[in-house]
């Protein structure tokens, strides 16, 4: 894990050092003269070698000090864990949206295999697969938030509530104020951008899980369930289920990553106050000090998840544990 995010934020300092674009004379009017160019970079530490620079910004990381933006005068950090729980909420529900229905529809589809549930099985999942999260998240704003009034389509909960947050998510925080109109809301708000990043998740999961469970219905064990004459819902979900979710669960361990760096567009459509948006105002504005931030954080999410999703296989599998 150290290595991997000692190798991110390498990469990451350096090419933003690199790529065109100057924050400094962004931050300055027009009419800026050289030596106020020069007094600005001085302030920043912009007018020291970049391997200097690098390793002035790894010391205070290490420190818990991730610097100040540029752009909002403010300590990355902290804004960072003001989006952060947005994020993770919506990815979280997308998440858990993507399991339901992907383990459902797979497991379905091969109880009743070559049949049309099983055909409507596959559709679901080339469907998901074929169209992108923004496209989804489109589609939805202009069927169920433009023309059918349906769903709300912009922000996390309606502007009456005034919320204090306790854990910045707002399912949680309304459920521990008793403030059962505002999860309603909160609820509502949640539902299109979830189910947007949610349902190319499920495509994947379907796969994964169909021929996870095509594998496992072979072994020796499963026909031994069969011959004692257990039924066929008993064999797939109590004998085989468990099994063939171990590479099911690698995968979601992994786009959950992906998820978390890949709510970007789906956070603009929705107007969803989260990581993805405030990276892009970052890059917009060549925040360096919070693009760094937000990719590091974003990278430690990543290798802490897949870390859990080791630690998971060893309860999913005993053998993995004793071996």
């Amino acid at each position: 894990m150290a290595s991997t995010l000692f190798g991110v934020s390498i990469i990451t300092f350096f090419i933003l050092r690199v790529i065109p674009g100057n924050p400094i004379v962004m931050m300055l009017p027009p009419q800026a003269t050289q030596q106020d160019i020069l007094e600005l970079k001085a302030q920043y530490g912009f007018d020291k070698p970049i391997p200097v620079q690098y390793g002035i910004w790894l010391k205070n990381v290490v420190q818990g000090d991730f610097g100040v933006s540029i752009h909002m005068k403010q300590n990355v950090m902290e804004l960072i864990m003001e989006r952060l729980p947005a994020t993770l909420e919506l990815v979280l529900v997308a998440t858990g949206i993507a399991l339901l229905l992907g383990i459902f529809i797979g497991t379905v589809s091969i109880m009743k295999k070559d049949t049309i549930v099983d055909k409507l099985g596959s559709l679901v999942a080339v469907l998901g697969l074929s169209i992108p999260d923004f496209l989804w998240g489109l589609l939805f704003v202009l069927f169920l938030g433009v023309f059918w009034h349906f769903l709300p389509i912009s922000g996390r909960i309606a502007s009456m509530y005034t919320l204090e947050t306790i854990t910045g998510f707002f399912l949680v925080d309304t459920l521990l104020r008793f403030d059962f109109k505002g999860f309603y809301s909160a609820f509502l708000h949640l539902i299109l951008p979830a189910f947007s990043l949610a349902l190319p998740l499920t495509a994947i999961v379907i796969r994964v899980i169909k021929s996870s469970l095509l594998e496992v219905i072979k072994e020796d064990y499963i026909l031994l369930a069969r011959v004692k004459g257990l039924s066929e819902k008993a064999v797939v979900f109590i004998h085989s289920l468990r099994n063939a979710l171990i590479p099911t669960t690698t995968i979601v361990g992994v786009q959950f990553g992906f998820l978390m760096g890949g709510t970007v567009l789906v956070e603009i459509i929705y107007s969803w106050p989260g990581l993805g948006k405030l990276a892009v105002t970052a890059i917009i504005t060549r925040d360096l000090p919070l693009i760094q931030g937000v990719v590091l954080v974003l990278a430690l999410i990543f290798v802490i998840v897949n870390l859990v999703v080791d630690l998971l296989y060893t309860f999913m599998n005993p053998k993995i544990r004793y071996g």
